[in-house]
C-alpha cells in the first residue's frame, strides 16, 4: 500500500479518535482518562499482534524506544488537558504549528537556512493561529493574551515540542534499526500503560479511584478509542517506514480540519467558520515549511 493511503488512514482515524476522546473527557480528569486508555491500548495491541512479542528487539533500541515513550507519555497527557478545558476546534489546530517549529528551532539554534517559500509558510502558520485564537476584532493583542496567559495553550506547546522529537526518534527506530511496526506498537503501548501508571501513582497518590471507570457507561468508549488509536498509530508507523516523515505528517494533519470540523459540529462549538479559514490558512503554511 502507498505511503499516502496510510497516512490518510492515520488522518481519519485520528480525527474520529479526537472527537470520541473529547465526548469521554467531559466526565473524566485528563490524567485518569489517559491511564484507563493506555490500559486499553496495551490490552489490544497484544491480542491484536501477540506474535510479534517474540521477534526479537535489541537493547539499545528497546531503550530508545522507552526514553521515547516518556516524552509521549506527557505529550499526550498535555493535549488530553488542551482537549478537555478548550473547545477542540481551538486546541487541535495548534498542532499544525509543528513543522513551524522545527524550521525556527533549526534555524535559531543549528544555523540551517530558511527559504522564502519556508518563510512564507511560517508567516501563514502565525496568520492562521491568530486568527484561531481572535475572539474580538476590537483587540488585536487578544492572541497574544491568549496565549500568554492560558495554561493550556502553554500545554499544547509543550505537547509540539515532545510530539516533534518523538516523530523523529520513530523514524531513527525504524530506518537506523529495523523494528518491526508491529513489534513497535506493541511495546510503545506496554510503555505507556507503565508511564501513565507510575505518574497517576505520582499525581493522584494511588490508583484505586480509577476502578471506577471500568464499568459498562466507559468501557465501551475507552474500547472504540483503543481501536482508532491503535489503528491510528500504527498506520502513522506504516506510512513513516515508506516516506520521509514531514510528507507523512503533512497528510496526517488533515486530522486536524476532519476533527475540528465534525467536532466543533457535534459540540455546538463557536466561530466554526473562522476556525475553518484559520486551520485552512495554517495546513498551507505548514505544507510549504516541509515540502518545499
Amino acid at each position: 500500500m502507498e505511503w499516502y493511503i496510510w497516512a490518510l488512514i492515520s488522518a481519519l482515524l485520528s480525527a474520529a479518535a479526537a472527537v470520541t476522546q473529547k465526548r469521554v473527557l467531559f466526565d473524566i480528569e485528563a490524567l485518569e482518562f489517559s491511564f484507563v486508555l493506555s490500559v486499553f491500548n496495551m490490552i489490544l495491541a497484544i491480542l491484536l499482534f501477540y506474535d510479534y512479542l517474540s521477534i526479537q528487539i535489541g537493547l539499545p533500541a528497546l531503550l530508545i524506544l522507552y526514553v521515547k515513550s516518556v516524552m509521549g507519555t506527557f505529550a499526550f497527557w498535555y493535549v488530553m488537558l488542551a482537549i478537555k478545558n478548550m473547545e477542540i476546534s481551538g486546541a487541535l489546530p495548534l498542532m499544525v504549528l509543528t513543522p513551524g517549529f522545527v524550521a525556527l528551532f533549526s534555524f535559531l539554534l543549528i544555523g540551517e537556512t530558511l527559504t522564502k517559500i519556508e518563510i512564507a509558510g511560517l508567516f501563514l502558520l502565525l496568520a492562521g493561529t491568530y486568527i484561531l485564537e481572535s475572539k474580538n476584532n476590537k483587540k488585536l493583542i487578544e492572541p497574544f493574551v491568549v496565549f500568554y496567559k492560558s495554561k493550556y495553550h502553554h500545554y499544547v506547546i509543550a505537547a509540539l515540542v515532545l510530539f516533534t522529537a518523538t516523530s523523529i526518534i520513530d523514524k531513527y527506530l525504524l530506518r537506523d534499526y529495523a523494528v518491526p511496526p508491529k513489534t513497535f506498537i506493541v511495546f510503545q503501548q506496554i510503555f505507556f500503560a507503565i508511564n501513565f501508571f507510575i505518574l497517576t501513582l505520582a499525581v493522584r497518590k494511588g490508583v484505586k479511584h480509577i476502578a471506577g471507570y471500568m464499568n459498562k457507561k466507559f468501557s465501551g468508549w475507552f474500547l472504540l478509542i483503543a481501536l482508532f488509536t491503535i489503528g491510528y498509530r500504527y498506520s502513522q508507523i506504516e506510512a513513516v517506514k515508506l516516506a520521509p516523515v514531514a510528507l507523512v505528517l503533512s497528510v496526517k494533519r488533515l486530522s486536524v480540519l476532519f476533527a475540528s470540523l465534525y467536532g466543533g459540529k457535534i459540540f455546538s462549538e463557536h466561530y466554526l467558520f473562522r476556525k475553518t479559514v484559520a486551520i485552512v490558512t495554517m495546513l498551507a503554511g505548514a505544507y510549504l515549511v516541509v515540502n518545499f
